[in-house]
């Protein structure tokens, strides 16, 4: 698992001997059920996960119960509710696995002490913070100025495997429709 993780960051900056042996010592192995809760709204984020395979996902419940997915993450992808873990504050939203995953994890603390410990990697936490603030970026501009039928083709574009392995409703959420439009918006494009 660990070399995957190494094969990502390396795209990004390079890494010495030293830096991947920091990255054996401070990121733990984790084998996750499907529909577990790994960061739970209101709780203080404590993990930056990676995901060696699998789906992960961020979601918002509101007062009536109803779940809205924010974020979805597969393999080779960081996830977190970021600007929780970094700050250290409650978090808004919730972290849960879709399916059985394998991941890597990383504490905060122990995230610190990889940075302070390696320059390689304070550029490359500061690419995936930057990396997340962009894609929280291009999807409210999505949802803003796209309708729900273009957020699906755009979907099917972007990442055709994820209506293989997450449920149509939360596919549906992460589109910010119903799961009945959802159904529509893909007859419409059969026929």
């Amino acid at each position: 698992m660990l070399t995957s993780l190494i094969a990502v960051i390396s795209r990004a900056v390079v890494l010495s001997e030293a830096d991947e042996a920091l990255c054996g010592q401070f990121f733990q192995p984790l084998a996750v059920p499907r529909n577990t809760v790994l960061a739970a709204a209101g709780a203080v984020p404590s993990h930056l996960y990676f995901v060696v395979d699998g789906y992960l996902r961020l979601f918002y419940q509101d007062e009536r119960g109803d779940e809205a997915t924010t974020t979805l993450a597969s393999g080779n992808e960081f996830l977190t509710p970021f600007l929780s873990f970094i700050h250290q504050r409650p978090a808004s939203e919730s972290l849960a696995s879709i399916t059985a995953c394998e991941v890597l994890r990383i504490s905060h603390p122990h995230l610190k002490q990889l940075i302070e410990a390696s320059a390689a990697f304070q550029q490359f936490s500061l690419l995936i913070f930057e990396q997340a603030i962009a894609a929280t970026a291009r999807r409210a501009d999505s949802l803003a100025t796209h309708s729900a039928a273009q957020r699906y083709q755009q979907l099917l574009a972007d990442r055709p495997e994820v209506l293989l392995h997450v449920p149509v409703q939360q596919v549906a959420s992460f589109l910010g429709i119903k799961p009945e439009s959802l159904s529509r918006i893909r007859r419409q494009l059969i026929s």
